[in-house]
């Protein structure tokens, strides 16, 4: 799908990149390393976005943006196997609502600088980059359905219905302005570690064992990689092929055990399963800094102070037989 000829969008410079929600994060890193081959002006948009700005790129391929985002779409399908949904623009914004309205699995919209009103004007204004339902709702009720509908309304006036804050970068995009850079910005590095089930497992206990498994697992692998996470997030796979999927922030960098477990628990109890069908688990941590940043403090609980000494301790030993030599018994009886 391409919106226009390639002649007409000699002016756009910003790619909106969308991959498939299913794509793992290994993959979405692999997109983003093929982005920097066209452009260091790459932004990572989590979980599975991304911004690039390619005027730089238009003089170096002798190519407009159009013609460089199906070469990105090219080579994401050659080479890594996943198709992805490119928007071209001027603005981040318009790019962004120009990706969106690409169907699955993949494609390319451009939408020329001469031509953002109409592209814009038809779209329902729940479309509009940075509209919330809510505001939707407050703008419909005032008889404004679509993003030409709000454009044609003086600034003040959205301000005043949407707020200062809201309604000043509302009136803007629904008139094609936004003024944002893309900023290179990629993702912080995470080390993730999985299990599968050999049948669909439904026995609630077992699968809380195979998750403190994980985060053992886990902190050994931050710990041997003198690291830290800030963040956890946990991946649940169900029969059928669905996902779930939710992160937390640690109150501090950690690598213990102690601490990842804890807050792997509270994700699991987040997800509320009542006989769910699970065929795997992905604990990751996210955020990672260097093991010496992050802080050391006496507890003060001798409790916790003896769990971190016998930590230390059991990575000695399994550093010596192998890892996994000593762990947990309850990871034992859920891998026996």
């Amino acid at each position: 799908m391409t919106g226009t000829s390639r002649s007409a969008v000699r002016g756009s410079a910003v790619l909106h990149l969308r991959c498939a929600a299913a794509l793992p994060e290994e993959g979405y890193r692999e997109v983003l390393e093929l982005l920097r081959e066209f452009s260091p002006l790459v932004q990572a948009l989590p979980p599975r976005s991304a911004l690039v700005q390619v005027r730089g790129a238009q003089r170096y391929f002798g190519a407009d943006a159009g013609r460089i985002a199906e070469v990105v779409r090219l080579r994401a399908v050659a080479r890594l196997g996943t198709d992805v949904r490119i928007g071209v623009a001027g603005t981040w914004a318009v790019a962004s609502m120009a990706s969106a309205r690409v169907p699955g699995p993949g494609g390319v919209l451009s939408v020329p600088d001469g031509a953002v009103s109409g592209f814009l004007g038809p779209l329902p204004v729940e479309a509009l980059y940075g509209i919330g339902s809510q505001q939707a709702a407050v703008l419909r009720g005032y008889g404004l359905h679509t993003v030409g509908a709000l454009a044609a309304v003086p600034p003040g006036v959205v301000e005043r219905v949407l707020g200062r804050r809201a309604g000043r970068p509302a009136a803007e995009r629904a008139r094609g302005i936004d003024p944002r850079p893309v900023t290179p910005q990629g993702l912080p590095p995470s080390a993730a570690v999985r299990t599968g089930f050999a049948r669909h497992e439904l026995d609630g206990p077992l699968a809380r064992a195979e998750l403190l498994g994980l985060a053992v697992r886990l902190g050994a692998l931050l710990r041997g990689r003198r690291q830290a996470a800030r963040s956890l997030s946990l991946t649940l796979q169900f029969a059928g092929g669905t996902r779930w999927e939710k992160s937390r922030r640690l109150a501090e960098p950690s690598a213990h055990d102690e601490d990842l477990r804890a807050l792997a628990y509270r994700l699991l109890d987040a997800a509320g399963l009542q006989r769910a069908r699970l065929t795997g688990m992905v604990l990751r941590a996210e955020d990672l800094t260097g093991a010496e940043k992050a802080a050391r403090q006496i507890s003060l609980d001798p409790v916790r102070e003896a769990r971190l000494t016998v930590e230390a301790a059991i990575d000695r030993a399994n550093a010596r037989f192998g890892a996994g030599t000593v762990r947990p018994a309850a990871t034992f009886a859920a891998s026996a």
